[in-house]
């Protein structure tokens, strides 16, 4: 009777000391892995977007200076006038139109200044695009030739684009 009773405390221990097995733990570390790669892609894709939406933003701003400038002066800073990011666009008496220029959020594209073209009658002010699934960028395909300089560091191939109303 006491073998019988030490058996069953032997097989209640062995039930208490079940642990994972070395296939269980492989398992669960490669999901964790798996998740962890489609987080980061996804971290990634987000900083790209809040870029995007920067830039969109500085070139409406721009574009809102330039045409309060236009309004004053009758015509746009030519290529060679427009300031360099961090400057502030041209001053006409007491008017500021714009205290600094932006710079591009990533400074990989032009130096971080936005792409500006204008002979004084007309203007075409651009900035590289991270995100190419963007509905508002566009191809360098279809922008007008000799409109755009092609500048080093967009990788894309498209580009948010602001010109005169």
């Amino acid at each position: 009777m006491t073998n019988e009773l030490i058996i069953n405390i032997q097989k209640k221990i062995n039930k208490l000391q079940k642990g994972f097995t070395l296939v269980e733990l492989l398992i669960v570390i490669a999901i964790i892995g798996v998740l962890a790669a489609l987080l980061m892609s996804n971290f990634i894709g987000v900083r790209q977007r809040a870029r995007d939406a920067q830039r969109k933003s500085d070139l409406k701003q721009v574009q809102s200076a330039l045409e309060l400038y236009r309004s004053d002066l009758g015509l746009y800073p030519t290529t060679n006038n427009f300031p360099a990011c961090g400057s502030s666009l041209p001053v006409l008496g007491t008017t500021i139109y714009m205290q600094k220029i932006p710079c591009d959020p990533s400074s990989s594209y032009n130096g971080g200044n936005y792409s500006y073209t204008s002979d004084g009658s007309s203007y075409f002010l651009s900035a590289c695009s991270e995100n190419s699934s963007d509905s508002y960028a566009t191809a360098l395909a279809s922008i007008a030739t000799g409109v755009l300089e092609i500048r080093t560091g967009c990788t894309s191939g498209y580009f948010f684009v602001e010109n005169q109303p």
